[in-house]
C-alpha cells in the first residue's frame, strides 16, 4: 500500500468515525485542524448561498459548490486537500472517494489558530499552482478577503464585498 493510499485510509477512517479534527495530506505532511467552530462554518453557508452565475459570464460555468469536500491534486504527493468550498463549472460526480477535479476557484475561511494553513505556502500557492484559478480567503473576525489568481498579485479587499471569478461565477462576501 502505498502512503497516500494510507493516508487516504486513514482520513476516511477519522470522517467515518465523527472525529473532531479534519485531515489534509499535503505535499507529503499530514495536516489537521480541529471541526471548525459556528462562525467558520456560518461564514461557508453565505458564501455558498450567495454563489451564482456572473450577469455578464459568457462561459456556461454551472457554479456548483461543495464544502469540505476531499480533493486530490495532481501534484507529485497527490495531495488531498479539503477546501472550505470548492466552485466547479462542470457539476462533480457522486463519489465515495476524494475527487480528482481540480476546482475552478476555492473559498477558505480562517479559523482562529489555523491562519498559516490558509495564508502560507499550502494555501493559494498551492491551489494556484495545480488549476485553480481564484482562491479567496475569509477572514471573517476582521473581514478581510484575501484574493489571489495566476495572472496578479495577492488583493487585499474588506466586506461587503461581490466577486466576479474567473469561472464566471460570482459571490458576495458580508
Amino acid at each position: 500500500m502505498s502512503t497516500t493510499s494510507a493516508i487516504a485510509d486513514l482520513i476516511a477512517q477519522t470522517d467515518a468515525a465523527k472525529a473532531p479534527v479534519r485531515l489534509e495530506y499535503v505535499r507529503g505532511q499530514t495536516k489537521w485542524e480541529a471541526s471548525p467552530a459556528s462562525r467558520h462554518q456560518k461564514t461557508v453557508q453565505r458564501i455558498e448561498r450567495s454563489l451564482r452565475p456572473s450577469a455578464d459570464a459568457a462561459g456556461g460555468c454551472g457554479c456548483y459548490a461543495l464544502a469540505d469536500t476531499l480533493i486530490r491534486f495532481p501534484d507529485p504527493d497527490r495531495s488531498l486537500k479539503r477546501p472550505d468550498l470548492a466552485i466547479f463549472c462542470a457539476e462533480p460526480p457522486d463519489s465515495d472517494e476524494a475527487l480528482e477535479i481540480v476546482p475552478a476557484a476555492v473559498v477558505e475561511v480562517i479559523s482562529r489558530g489555523y491562519e498559516e494553513k490558509d495564508l502560507g505556502a499550502d494555501g493559494a500557492p498551492f491551489y494556484l499552482a495545480y488549476g485553480v484559478r481564484d482562491v479567496l480567503i475569509v477572514d471573517p473576525r476582521t473581514g478581510v478577503v484575501y484574493h489571489d489568481t495566476p495572472d496578479q498579485a495577492r488583493q487585499t479587499l474588506a466586506t461587503p464585498i461581490t466577486i466576479d471569478l474567473a469561472c464566471g461565477c460570482r459571490v458576495t462576501i458580508t
